[in-house]
């Protein structure tokens, strides 16, 4: 079976979307499915530079990917992604179905431009579409219904990531939904013990990650431990722009921009703690998800997309937005080793709960359904 698996992103910068979407394109090739992965790519250059003031990543994208196309910074979502919008990726997009005869075709976000939509109007083959964003304030679903809406009624299958996200999408979408969590690459090897004693935070520089919330709790942490700040993904000028603003001290904190997946692994298995103060628009833990795969236990914001992966066995939950709660519980997690190794070794059996293995068996089982004659028909119709 082929799969082609779109997203609007670009390769260059990661994000969750795209991280779920790689992982599931080796996670179906594992099955032994011939998925290929076609979004966006910036490769290095002055351009990208112009483009894209922030890192990335610019090695060549692994052989299973196919770009179609620079992308540009789009404000959306209370986020910056790096969508791609040029003409030039349609017309690429088409050659590659064209080229591929792909028995399906995946989307993520299917209403987000121009990828995703430009994919779904003009495939020949049964569709199916995963949505993640979640949150009160979503810009794609609106304007997309209104100017390419017909989109929607090519998907033979929707999926999304969590309840929230459900939720989001289907006033747009329309329905049913099956909701298929995001999947998480479990390493074979953890040890919830021998950690450096560090804090670790993952996600960009944006409000709604809440940076600036666990900055104003840092000086307090430092104070009563030695913990330093482990800053990833987020754009270490920014940072330093943010906490110039807010008059935040930056000491024991390190700013390491983007990782490569096994350079954050790696990070990640090392720290005694990940602090995840998001302040919503999270319509999945996938950041949770992903320190409970190496044993390393969270102190996160209560918002319902962590609450959901979230247990009392794993992570410890504060009140949104308040610094001082957060401060708290870093500090009494970090003092008392016993019980952050409880909760290390709770936070990998969630983590086992979303092992892409089960997940990629089960998208496989739709995508079977969906190559039926009839589907077929009605797909090309």
């Amino acid at each position: 079976m082929k799969v082609g698996i779109v997203v609007p992103y670009s390769w260059s910068f990661w994000g969750g979307v795209l991280e779920h979407a790689d992982h599931q394109t080796r996670a179906l090739r594992e099955l032994g499915v011939d998925a290929k992965l076609i979004l966006g790519n910036d490769p290095p250059g002055r351009l990208t530079k112009l483009l894209h003031p922030k890192e990335g990543r610019h090695t060549p994208p692994p052989e299973y990917v196919i770009p179609v196309g620079r992308s540009v910074i789009v404000p959306a979502n209370a986020s910056l992604p790096n969508i791609v919008l040029s003409p030039s990726a349609l017309v690429r997009v088409k050659r590659v179905l064209e080229q591929e005869q792909f028995d399906v075709v995946h989307v993520h976000e299917p209403l987000a431009p121009v990828l995703s939509v430009f994919t779904l109007l003009i495939a020949e083959c049964p569709a199916v579409a995963t949505s993640h964003a979640a949150g009160e304030r979503l810009g794609w679903y609106p304007l997309g219904k209104a100017m390419w809406g017909l989109a929607a009624q090519r998907i033979d299958y929707r999926i999304a990531v969590s309840e929230a996200a459900r939720r989001a999408a289907e006033p747009y979408l329309g329905g049913p939904f099956e909701v298929i969590p995001n999947g998480i690459v479990l390493p074979d090897r953890f040890e919830a013990g021998n950690r450096d004693g560090n804090v670790v935070f993952i996600g960009r520089n944006e409000r709604r990650k809440g940076l600036h919330v666990l900055l104003r709790a840092w000086p307090t942490v430092a104070e009563q431990t030695d913990a330093r700040l482990r800053v990833v993904g987020a754009d270490p000028l920014s940072v330093r722009w943010l906490a110039r603003r807010e008059g935040f001290s930056l000491e024991r904190v390190d700013l390491l921009g983007g990782l490569y997946e096994d350079e954050l692994t790696r990070e990640v298995q090392q720290a005694s703690v990940l602090a995840a103060p998001a302040l919503g628009g999270e319509s999945f833990g996938m950041v949770l998800t992903r320190a409970f795969a190496t044993a390393t236990p969270a102190v996160a914001s209560d918002i319902e997309g962590y609450a959901a992966v979230a247990t009392e066995d794993s992570a410890v939950l504060v009140p949104l937005g308040e610094s001082e709660p957060l401060a708290r519980e870093l500090v009494a997690l970090l003092q008392d080793e016993p019980r952050r190794r409880r909760l290390g070794e709770g936070a990998r059996k969630v983590a086992e709960r979303y092992s892409w293995d089960p997940i990629a068996r089960r998208l496989l089982a739709i995508y079977e359904e969906l190559t039926t004659e009839g589907v077929r028909e009605r797909a090309a119709a």
